[in-house]
């Protein structure tokens, strides 16, 4: 919208507060930190809602693949073939051999139910960044070392070098009954996934040694795959779920997950259009404002009408008024949002500090801390949002400010 110099300068003018109108310019400041208020949550929330999102496919896919081969029965024989037949599939990646098996785990007296994850050597090499301390170099087949989680070590007292003794119920029979088979393994390295569920309970070790513990021979359990798009991995594993058909079941990331992405989405949906009441109701602040103002400067307006001000610039000046204190909440709105996104943990870390509850449990969150992924095309709507709500606000006094007649206000005058 552009405005002449005349238009601009009473624009001006009644966007500072004048004599007499404090009310008036307390009721815009409102308006104004409420636009800030609404347009800050929606962004700060929409952006968590985004990370967390973002952060657990990352760690969720990045360590089970984008997809799972499951045998039926648990054992998958004849996996080589299998592995040399997905890497050919167009569209797929990596295909990895896997071996899980929940069992326990003893150090010092102290049990914990663990995952046994027989890795091969490439991935225990990539899981190299995830760690905490020790070295992934020295876990390889046959010589009995591991590496564990970073909870599981907390939970068991277990440090690098330590030797934890992991057990088997499915042990081997014997005339007196079935003997649970106990091996022990020196921790040589401890990771941390960021995901609570994994840092809690894997224990990562060669396939080899992962056969030999499970007494499974050369099996294994399934195979993780990991395609171009995860969003059209259905599409690419088509043709091998039906040649599998009878033998194993093919899963993918969206299934195995369905409940809790599912679950995100539907918060994020809600969380979107609670906070954007925020700024609706921070809307018909800027409408109510903008009515009084047109009731204070009703004389004015008709003074300005007798001048030869046109309805068109009376409908252009409350309009810039309204705009503009939509717009300013707006961008400061967006820029508190950002400064809170970027000291978001540091808030979190010392409002736990000042009320003395943990407010960031990973055992309920699954992540170890809040994340945070900025949507540029969001952020973008958000704005677009405020601004478009700010202009309509701004509609129905300007055209009341428009319709004055300068006859009936002046007649007594």
């Amino acid at each position: 919208m552009f405005l002449s110099s005349f238009e601009r300068t009473i624009a001006r003018r009644y966007i500072l507060p004048g004599r007499g109108e404090a009310f008036i310019a307390l009721v815009a400041g409102i308006s104004l930190v409420a636009v800030m208020l609404g347009v800050a949550a929606l962004v700060i929330v929409m952006s968590v809602m985004n990370g967390f999102r973002a952060d657990l496919m990352d760690k969720i896919v990045g360590l089970n693949g984008h997809a799972v081969i499951q045998a039926y029965g648990g054992r998958l024989d004849d996996w080589q073939g299998l592995v040399r037949q997905l890497e050919k599939t167009p569209g797929i990646t990596r295909a990895t051999p896997l071996i899980e098996q929940p069992l326990l785990a003893t150090f010092n007296g102290r049990v914990e139910a663990i995952i046994a994850r027989g890795n091969t050597q490439a991935d225990i090499a990539r899981m190299a960044e995830k760690k905490v301390a020790g070295s992934f170099k020295d876990i390889q087949p046959g010589a009995s070392e591991v590496a564990i989680g970073s909870r599981l070590a907390e939970n068991l007292g277990v440090q690098v070098g330590d030797t934890i003794t992991v057990i088997n119920p499915a042990g081997r029979t014997t005339p007196f009954g079935t003997v649970p088979r106990e091996i022990g393994y020196r921790v040589a390295a401890i990771f941390e996934v960021g995901v609570y569920d994994y840092d809690n309970a894997f224990v990562v070790m060669p396939i080899p040694d992962a056969q030999t513990l499970l007494l499974t021979g050369d099996t294994i359990g399934m195979i993780e795959v990991m395609t171009k798009d995860p969003d059209t991995v259905g599409q690419t594993l088509a043709p091998i779920k039906q040649a599998l058909n009878g033998r194993a079941v093919v899963t993918d990331w969206k299934t195995l997950n369905a409940s809790l992405f599912q679950a995100l989405a539907v918060e994020r949906v809600t969380m979107f259009v609670v906070l954007s009441i925020i700024v609706l109701v921070a809307v018909f602040n800027i409408l109510s404002s903008l009515i009084m103002l047109v009731r204070a400067k009703t004389r004015d307006i008709a003074i300005l009408r007798t001048m030869g001000a046109t309805r068109g610039s009376m409908v252009r000046i409350f309009v810039t008024i309204g705009f503009v204190i939509g717009a300013v909440g707006t961008v400061i709105g967006l820029g508190l949002g950002l400064v809170f996104l970027h000291f978001r943990q540091n808030v979190v870390d010392a409002v736990q500090w000042m009320t003395g509850q943990n407010l960031w449990d990973p055992s309920i969150r699954f992540l170890t801390e809040l994340p945070s992924r900025v949507d540029p095309v969001e952020i973008g709507g958000i704005c677009g949002m405020s601004l478009l709500l700010s202009f309509l606000a701004t509609l129905y006094p300007a055209l009341k400010a428009a319709s004055t007649d300068p006859v009936q206000v002046l007649r007594y005058e």
